[in-house]
């Protein structure tokens, strides 16, 4: 872990993002809601209002048309208890009566000291004055701070006249009143949210951050050489193809691990094991193939005189050329180092001609760089022989023995081996580099 850097889990994670989207949700859906409960409320109240407000024009100017003729202290009473009878119906929360001076003469219950005429009174009762309302028969005024509705109601008399105008109040509904029509739907959603919460959380854990954890826990222990640990992931999904590419994963590095620790340390090539492997796994497959064994000629007395160095050169030269000559060829090339200067070519059979070929041809090129200018002149070296005598030894030498099932069947390594040492010695028996194929048939 980075140092100084908060690292969270993907556990966390997951649980953050629900908590921060369910609150979302939650919220908008509650203000969604109080939202279209306030309107609603405010609708209905409109409505009830504008009735409300005929029902006091037509109560207050039928009591004054059949009292016209009485004068306003005697009609103010029964005005008053018009009113008062309107309210115990439920017809009107709160009323006012205002004579064309602006001046309030009577209320539904509240007591003349408390009530005052306000701005929009006086506006409201100018316009009527003036007849700037036309026919309308009420004005509104609405006040959102006390969230409530004013209806101007002018009280005409039977000739068309008027010397009276009603105040109706009325509310149109708060946020306190609208929230208790929706804590109930409030609540069943927070509940419906929670448990879904809580069953995503346990398919997410389940499905993602414990195959995730599964994977992580495998992954270091291959890092810390367990490369035959396996995960079981079934979740049918991305997930459980990245558990099986796990596995391959593993197959391929307990392979190349065997490889690795088989390989020739000078080449880093397969060594023996894997050269089994290569040729059993063709022969299994009933694919044809040619098998390409090479040896050095006069290999130790180059060693001997030149020294181990000179003749690891000599070697690693081979497998230069041998691993160029598979680019000539398909991929189904393979090749292997037994040890010392002994190598193993796997190629197709119409492959086998051009790259034994380009091996040979290369190798008698630059396999002079490796002598002095005196050895190459006279064509030899002196050096010890087997048996202890000075010998002259020529220029190395490459033989390469074939050995091929297009002919015949092979059925085992060993039968390969057995083969390829008699075709090897036929080789060897020729003074120059040569590729010698068996040809035999069953």
């Amino acid at each position: 872990m980075m140092k100084g850097r908060i690292r969270y889990s993907l556990k966390q994670r997951i649980i953050t993002l629900m908590v921060v989207f369910s609150i979302i949700f939650i919220s908008s859906f509650c203000a969604i809601q109080v939202r279209n409960q306030l309107s609603t409320t405010m609708v209905f109240n409109a409505y009830k209002a504008k009735l409300s407000a005929f029902i006091i024009k037509n109560n207050l100017e039928t009591t004054i048309n059949e009292n016209m003729l009485k004068s306003q202290d005697a009609l103010t009473p029964l005005l008053q208890g018009a009113l008062l009878s309107l309210k115990r119906s439920n017809v009107i929360e709160n009323v006012l009566l205002y004579n064309k001076k602006s001046e309030i003469l009577i209320t539904s219950g509240v007591p003349l000291e408390y009530m005052k005429v306000t701005p929009a009174d006086y506006r409201a009762i100018r316009e009527f004055s003036a007849g700037q309302q036309g026919e309308k028969w009420l004005t509104t005024n609405i006040d959102p701070k006390s969230g409530t509705v004013s209806l101007y109601i002018p009280l005409l008399f039977s000739n068309g006249e008027f010397d009276y105008i009603a105040k109706a109040i009325f509310s149109l509904g708060n946020i306190e009143e609208a929230l208790k029509q929706v804590y109930a739907p409030i609540i069943i959603t927070v509940i419906i949210v929670i448990l879904a919460n809580i069953m995503l959380g346990a398919i997410l854990t389940r499905t993602i951050v414990k195959p995730i954890n599964v994977l992580n826990s495998a992954t270091k222990s291959i890092v810390h050489g367990n490369l035959k640990r396996q995960v079981d992931i079934r979740t049918r999904d991305e997930i459980e193809e990245l558990g099986d590419t796990f596995n391959r994963m593993s197959d391929s590095l307990q392979k190349m691990k065997g490889r690795a620790e088989n390989a020739n340390p000078l080449t880093k090539l397969p060594g023996n094991n894997v050269i089994h492997e290569e040729i059993k796994k063709r022969i299994s497959a009933n694919r044809k193939f040619v098998v390409v064994y090479s040896d050095l000629d006069n290999f130790k007395a180059f060693n001997d005189k030149y020294g181990i160095g000179a003749g690891d050169k000599a070697i690693q030269l081979t497998a230069d050329l041998m691993r160029e000559s598979l680019k000539l060829g398909t991929a189904e090339g393979f090749l292997g180092h037994e040890g010392g200067d002994d190598f193993v070519l796997l190629t197709t059979p119409n492959n086998a001609p051009k790259i034994t070929k380009y091996i040979i041809e290369e190798f008698d090129k630059r396999v002079r760089e490796l002598y002095n200018k005196k050895d190459l002149e006279q064509g030899y070296i002196m050096a010890h022989s087997r048996d202890g005598d000075i010998k002259k030894f020529p220029i190395m030498a490459l033989s390469l023995a074939g050995v091929s099932n297009e002919k015949r069947a092979l059925t085992s390594y060993g039968e390969i081996t057995n083969i390829c040492a008699e075709v090897k010695k036929k080789a060897k028996a020729v003074p120059q580099s040569i590729f010698v194929l068996d040809e035999r048939v069953d």
